[in-house]
């Protein structure tokens, strides 16, 4: 570091100074923890049982993808202690972390059993929280008076990345260039805030994109980690529609409810409701224009007409 002589120091009322930029930070001490509070953490977690339930849903068979429980462990504790970036996955290696906590994966190790994820991966993921969430609940009152009033909150957000081979970074409805991450948070008046569920999606999607079987999964959630009492949904317009209201009624079903099709068959779970018909039958016909489209008429009485005068005889040749 290089201090200016202090003739130098004010220059137009500012103060300044040079800054080396060659020096480098290292938790080097084989004696020291950086992150002590994780060991209490991670007791909990494996109490709960999360390598139990990521061996007994996560199956990747790609190179990379053995020892899944393992893997998982040390990306969970390494974002529990921080870390943002797979180089940061180096912090679980400082100092004496090697004492506290075994089978830690190299940061590049890491790296590759990510990207070795699909879709139904992710999935196996959700199941593996989901679970995890319940088991938390049994062991910590994670949420006080959920048998009473609990409250879901589902809402999205945009989160800017930088570089351009991010997969699945576009621009979404704020113009930033980023990823979307639809969330669901359950809640009590005396609890602090739980992420039930999570789901990363690319920036530029729809905010209810996914939304129903995202609903759907959260209730059940919550209805297992004790939200056993009145549940409310609270979400902004985007999420106002018929699959997502139809999912929160129906917090037992992990699926939404069918769309309307190309048949013209209505959803079972939105009955239409018969209204008042008229004592007077009516019928429709369709005509073909001349341009070969075809164009339905209004609709006509069906009532008999009156028969028509005969027509006069023809009088026999001559």
């Amino acid at each position: 570091m290089y201090w200016a002589p202090a003739s130098e120091w004010y220059q137009k009322g500012i103060r300044w100074m040079r800054v080396c930029h060659g020096l480098s930070t290292v938790f080097d001490d084989p004696n020291l923890v950086s992150c002590a509070g994780l060991a209490p953490v991670w007791q909990l977690a494996e109490r709960a049982g999360l390598g139990r339930l990521v061996a007994e849903h996560v199956r990747l068979g790609k190179p990379g993808g053995v020892n899944a429980e393992l893997k998982v462990a040390s990306v969970v504790a390494g974002m529990v202690a921080g870390a943002d970036s797979i180089e940061d996955m180096a912090l679980l290696r400082h100092g004496a972390m090697s004492r506290l906590f075994t089978g830690v994966r190299a940061p590049s190790t890491l790296g590759t059993f990510l990207r070795s994820f699909t879709f139904g991966h992710v999935r196996q993921l959700d199941a593996v929280a989901s679970r995890l969430l319940v088991a938390l609940a049994a062991q910590v009152p994670l949420l006080a008076g959920a048998d009473e009033l609990a409250y879901l909150d589902v809402d999205d957000t945009l989160r800017q990345t930088y570089g351009y081979a991010k997969a699945g970074a576009s621009r979404g409805y704020t113009g930033v260039k980023g990823l979307n991450a639809l969330l669901a948070v359950v809640s009590t008046p005396s609890s602090a805030p739980v992420v039930a569920a999570a789901r990363l999606r690319k920036g530029s999607t729809n905010s209810a994109r996914g939304a129903p079987r995202f609903v759907a999964d959260a209730f059940l959630t919550a209805k297992r980690a004790g939200a056993t009492g009145v549940l409310v949904l609270r979400a902004n317009s985007a999420y106002y529609n018929h699959d997502v209201i139809a999912a929160a009624t129906r917090p037992g079903s992990r699926s939404p409810p069918a769309r309307t099709g190309r048949s013209g068959r209505r959803s079972p779970a939105s009955p239409r409701t018969p209204g008042p018909r008229s004592s007077t039958p009516t019928r429709s016909s369709t005509r073909r224009s001349s341009a070969g489209s075809a164009t339905r008429r209004s609709p006509r009485s069906a009532t008999p007409r009156s028969p028509a005068s005969p027509r006069p005889a023809a009088s026999p040749p001559g």
